[in-house]
C-alpha cells in the first residue's frame, strides 16, 4: 500500500504541500490539467528550485489576476461540484473547506452558513486545497500520516486586523493534535495547511513503517533559523491489511485507594469514551503495593478522561504519551442460534477470517433471560459463525 508522511517540521501551509508534492514527483503540467477542470480563472500556477539552509526543494507559487473578497461554502462548493474532477477529489476537497467553515465559524460566533471566507476562500486557497488532493491522487497516495505539528509564534496581519500566532482557526482546527513549538517568532502553520492536514491524516507521530520510495521537500516563504520546508516521505507499507491509528496512553501508579473503586472508575472511563481500561499490581517507592492505572484513548479526549481520574481515584498526576496502533479488520455480524439472535466480531486478514468473538453482552443478556448458562450460549454463537 502506497502512504505518505507529512513531517512537518516547519509547519505546514497549502502552497508548502504542493511544493513538497511536486519535489516527490507530481508532474506539474499533470496537476494544472487537473485544476483546469475547476471554474476559475485568473490565476497562474508556477514553480521554481528553492535552497534552505542547504536543502534544495520545491516552491510552488500560485499568481492571482484577481480576487473575491469573500465568499460563503456554499460557493465553494458550487466551484467544485460544478468542476470535471474525480468524485474522491471532490468529497475529500469539500471536506477540508467543511473543517474551515466549522473552525471559523466557532471563532466569528457564527454559523458555517453565514461565515464569510476571507484568505481561505480567496482563489488561491481554493488551488491549494483542491490542488493538494488532486496531487495525492495523481500519485496513488493510499493513505496519509503525519508528524506533530509545529507551530510557530508572535502576530500576523490578516483582514480582521493582528491576530496571535497560530491564528485562532489554526488552534481550532488542531484540536486534539500533538502540536508542539520551539519560539520561533513566525506563523509556521496555517489555517489552510491545518485543515488539510488534519482532514487527510490518520494518526500524527511516528513515521510508520514503510519502505521509502521518494521524498520531497516544499519550500515555504521566508528565511528561517531551520529549513523552511515542509518534507513527505513516500514508501509502500506492508500494513495494508490492518487498520492503523494512533491514541493517547494516560496513566497513573496508585497506592492509597480502596480497591472496590476501582471497578466503578473503569466503568465510568469506559462509558465516556475511552477504547481500554487495566490495571495492574506494582510496586512502588519503598517497596509499597500499588496499582498502575493505565487508560487508552482517542487523543480529543485526554481532557475529560484525565479530569475523570483525578475526581475519581485519590491520584494527584498523571503521565501520557502516544503509541501506534495495528488492528485487525473486523466486521459485527448478527448470527442466528438456537436462543436467538447474538452479534459476532468477526476480524479478518487479507478478506480471511482469523477470529470470531461472540459479544458477550448479548451472549449474557440470554443467558439471563433464559436461565441457560453462559458458556453455552456463546460456543453456539461461535459454532453459528464459522460458516461466515
Amino acid at each position: 500500500m502506497k502512504v505518505i508522511y507529512f513531517d512537518c517540521f516547519a509547519g505546514i501551509a497549502g502552497d508548502m504541500t504542493l511544493g513538497a508534492l511536486v519535489d516527490a514527483g507530481l508532474n506539474l503540467d499533470d496537476l494544472k490539467k487537473e485544476l483546469a477542470k475547476l471554474n476559475l480563472t485568473g490565476y497562474e500556477i508556477t514553480s521554481e528550485r528553492v535552497f534552505k539552509n542547504g536543502i534544495g526543494g520545491t516552491q510552488v507559487n500560485v499568481k492571482i489576476e484577481e480576487q473575491k473578497a469573500h465568499r460563503h461554502l456554499k460557493d465553494i462548493y458550487e466551484i467544485i461540484d460544478g468542476s470535471g474532477l474525480g468524485d474522491d477529489i471532490k468529497t475529500k476537497s469539500k471536506k477540508i473547506f467543511e473543517r474551515l467553515a466549522v473552525a471559523e465559524a466557532k471563532i466569528h460566533g457564527t454559523t458555517i452558513e453565514k461565515i464569510h471566507f476571507h484568505e481561505v476562500g480567496a482563489v488561491d486557497a481554493i488551488i491549494d486545497i483542491v490542488g493538494s488532493v488532486t496531487g495525492l491522487h495523481l500519485l496513488g497516495i493510499e493513505r496519509v500520516y503525519a508528524s506533530k505539528i509545529h507551530l510557530g509564534r508572535g502576530f500576523v496581519n490578516c483582514q480582521h486586523g493582528k491576530i496571535p500566532v497560530p491564528a485562532p482557526a489554526t488552534v481550532e482546527l488542531l484540536t486534539g493534535v500533538p502540536v508542539y513549538s520551539t519560539g520561533i517568532e513566525r506563523e509556521l502553520t496555517t489555517p489552510t495547511g491545518a485543515a488539510i492536514v488534519t482532514t487527510l491524516a490518520e494518526s500524527f507521530g511516528d513515521m510508520p513503517e514503510m519502505d521509502i520510495e521518494m521524498t520531497g521537500y516544499g519550500g515555504g516563504t521566508g528565511l528561517l533559523e531551520i529549513p523552511n520546508f515542509l518534507r513527505v516521505i513516500i514508501g509502500e507499507t506492508a500494513d495494508g491489511d490492518y487498520d492503523t491509528d494512533t491514541v493517547t496512553v494516560i496513566e497513573t501508579n496508585i497506592d492509597d485507594m480502596n480497591p472496590e473503586l476501582y471497578d466503578y472508575v473503569t466503568g465510568k472511563l469506559i462509558r465516556h469514551g475511552a477504547l481500554d481500561v487495566y490495571t495492574m499490581p506494582v510496586y512502588m517507592k519503598k517497596n509499597r503495593p500499588g496499582v498502575l492505572l493505565s487508560v487508552f484513548c482517542a487523543p480529543e479526549k485526554v481532557d475529560e478522561l484525565t479530569a475523570i481520574m483525578f475526581a475519581e481515584t485519590t491520584t494527584i498526576g498523571v503521565r501520557m504519551h502516544g503509541v501506534s496502533r495495528r488492528k485487525l479488520k473486523r466486521e459485527i455480524v448478527a448470527v442466528e442460534t438456537e436462543y436467538g439472535a447474538v452479534r459476532v466480531k468477526i476480524s479478518r486478514v487479507g478478506g480471511k477470517k482469523v477470529n470470531a468473538a461472540p459479544e458477550y453482552e448479548d451472549c449474557k443478556k440470554i443467558a439471563i433471560d433464559k436461565d441457560i448458562p453462559l458458556k453455552q450460549i456463546y460456543d453456539a454463537a461461535a459454532k453459528a459463525a464459522e460458516d461466515i
